[in-house]
């Protein structure tokens, strides 16, 4: 167990993954309810905490363990490097830890809502190691950027041997 209550171990495969999408309401406390499937697969894997930053148009909520991985990498980023310093800013230093709490809500900070605009409708989308949680509408859009590029999406994929 780590300092939050949260099982650690070393079995990739053994690592929550998170599949499919969900539409969820976010409260006017800033509380957003869990999908019944996400939350089911979050206490399987005993994560009672989630940190989130922002990146690009949403929001990305990685398990604390993987989230560990995510901070060790950027430790190897140079310091003097103005892009690393950039990414290192917007997207380390704008993680937050969120608890979630026995309703199976998380309270999105006002900042973290402020910056993926989000509203009463929002979608969380599975994404195997992480969860990405979108306003509905700039997930909509971003739907349909990905069908428009698709062509070259699957070229890309194509190549890595998937």
């Amino acid at each position: 167990m780590d300092k939050k209550g949260n099982e650690v171990g070393n079995d990739k495969a053994d690592k929550p993954k998170f599949r499919g999408r969900s539409i969820a309401k976010l409260d006017p406390k800033g509380r957003l309810r869990i999908p019944t499937k996400f939350k089911e697969i979050l206490q399987k894997h005993n994560i009672k905490t989630l940190v989130i930053s922002r990146l690009g148009e949403y929001l990305v909520a990685y398990p604390p363990e993987e989230w560990d991985e995510v901070e060790a990498k950027a430790l190897k980023l140079s310091q003097v490097h103005p892009e690393h310093r950039s990414f290192v800013r917007s997207f380390i230093s704008g993680a937050e830890e969120c608890d979630c709490d026995n309703q199976g809500r998380i309270l999105i900070p006002p900042l973290l809502r402020e910056d993926a605009h989000l509203d009463q409708d929002v979608m969380f989308v599975g994404m195997l190691s992480t969860l990405e949680i979108w306003n509905k509408s700039t997930y909509e859009l971003q739907k349909e950027r990905d069908r428009q590029n698709e062509p070259k999406v699957m070229e890309t994929i194509a190549i890595t041997g998937f």
